[in-house]
């Protein structure tokens, strides 16, 4: 008698599982972190990516460039989650954990081709990692609050440090200087849409200003308004909700929104009850050519504590990636002003956290041992990978870095200009040590994920659906689910 073959799943499905499959996983996760590796640190290169429409985009933003990357293999999209976390969280970093995780994987590779079962390595990671983060909270320096002078130096190294890596760097004094100016003005809860940025082509970058207030195009024109005065002193400001032109109502909402939330006062739909408590005033107003456009300022409001950045640039996508590496410094301060406690950068930080992690493997009997040295030896990928982007030769200044937190060195860290090791602590590569700690778990939660997966099962699409790529648009369904 044949055995009957059981027929359980649908013709064509794809199923894979065992070490194989783990290993093909990690294989999957090594080139996404290819794609990304050049793009660390002050040395890193930009990607450029062009999509289904031809738009291009130049990025350094790991966030940025993974989320453009049209990424299928279901195990390789966890990298793009947790580097798309970590901007939601923290803003920068998100090269660097995309790096870590891919690192810990090829780390563990050998012992999972092995055998070794997945739930020993996992274990001994989670170990690792809490180790980690304690060792972070213990040695991170904290900065003191009350001294304003001394915050304000601290949020601007911080902020050089995350802009540090972008095409700004070149003007990341100015840039970082107009950060913190710009954070410290909102009030507690520092909502990042109380900062608005704007765009205009042309002029140079050292152009870009920030206006404390409110900033939007010049939306109202009427017959002989070249003949008004340009400036006003405390004026009083009507809010209508009325058309008193036949223009564009998209910019004047955005406008009345923004300017309620500033100045003030109430918005009316009619002209009959202008009283003045539904006034709102601020202390100056002007009208200011930007380049092409004419842009009106209201400055000095008494509500909000809103801010606009005016960017200037030449092409668009520069000043497109010079807005996301803003929005990159804008989140690192924020994180700065909230958790005073800071680390130093340049793979410092990584290097000390790998010294303590080896000499700590080292007083463990067993398995977990060789899995917390593995993790100790993943950890190096930051600095080694800030060498060769930087055209070092990275085993030499490992291994220099590697002597130096032996002799209790802690902060020493790559130093990118003259090709050698220096202390970053000294030389104000400084990040919020939140940023350090959220990369590490982040992580390490996905190099758990996706050893944890033993089997992928994946069902034909079935000939029934609609061929994916638009098709049924424009009867009434809304725009069709990207697959």
């Amino acid at each position: 008698l044949q055995p009957t073959p059981i027929i359980l799943l649908k013709e064509g499905t794809d199923t894979s599982q065992g070490i194989s499959q783990l290993v093909s996983n990690i294989n999957a996760c090594q080139v996404i972190a290819e794609a990304v590796r050049t793009t660390l640190g002050p040395r890193g290169m930009d990607k450029l990516m062009v999509d289904g429409r031809g738009k291009a985009v130049i990025s350094n933003d790991g966030a940025t460039i993974l989320k453009l990357l049209d990424v299928v293999h279901p195990a390789a999209k966890t990298l793009v989650d947790i580097a798309r976390s970590q901007d939601a969280e923290v803003g920068d970093g998100t090269t660097s954990v995309t790096l870590l995780a891919a690192e810990f994987l090829k780390q563990l590779k050998p012992y999972v081709e092995e055998g070794l079962h997945p739930q020993t390595i996992i274990r001994a990671f989670r170990t690792a990692t809490n180790l980690a983060v304690s060792k972070i909270k213990e040695i991170a320096v904290s900065v003191k609050k009350d001294d304003k002078q001394e915050q304000r130096e601290l949020l601007e190294k911080c902020a050089a440090t995350a802009l540090n890596s972008k095409l700004i760097a070149g003007q990341k004094d100015f840039f970082s200087k107009m950060v913190v100016d710009a954070v410290m003005s909102l009030d507690e809860l520092m909502s990042l849409k109380m900062i608005g940025i704007k765009k205009v082509q042309g002029g140079a970058l050292e152009d870009s200003q920030l206006i404390s207030g409110v900033a939007f195009k010049k939306t109202f024109s009427y017959a002989g308004f070249e003949m008004q005065p340009k400036h006003y002193e405390n004026p009083k400001i009507a809010l209508l909700n009325v058309e008193l032109e036949l223009k564009a109502e998209k910019d004047n909402a955005e406008v009345r929104v923004k300017s309620v939330e500033a100045c003030g006062g109430s918005i009316q739909t009619s002209v009959g009850a202008l009283t003045d408590d539904v006034l709102g005033q601020c202390e100056l107003f002007e009208e200011v050519q930007v380049g092409g456009e004419r842009y009106n300022f209201f400055k000095g409001c008494p509500k909000a504590k809103t801010c606009t950045i005016i960017l200037r640039g030449g092409a668009e996508q520069f000043t497109e990636e010079t807005e996301r590496s803003l929005h990159d410094a804008i989140m690192i301060v924020r994180r700065a002003i909230k958790n005073d406690s800071i680390v130093a950068g340049g793979g410092a930080i990584e290097m000390e956290l790998s010294k303590y992690l080896r000499d700590y493997s080292r007083t463990i009997p067993g398995k977990q041992q060789l899995l917390i040295g593995a993790y100790a030896k993943a950890l190096e990928v930051i600095p080694r990978q800030l060498c060769d982007n930087a055209g070092f030769d990275a085993t030499n200044i490992l291994n220099k870095l590697r002597a130096k937190h032996a002799q209790s060195g802690m902060w020493y860290g790559v130093d990118i200009n003259n090709e050698d090791i220096a202390d970053n602590f000294i030389a104000c590569v400084w990040e919020p040590s939140v940023v350090r700690i959220n990369a590490l778990t982040a992580a390490s939660e996905a190099a758990c994920l996706i050893l944890s997966v033993d089997e992928t099962i994946k069902n034909p699409r079935s000939s029934v659906d609609a061929p994916p790529g638009g098709v049924g648009r424009g009867r009434g369904r809304g725009r069709p689910h990207a697959h």
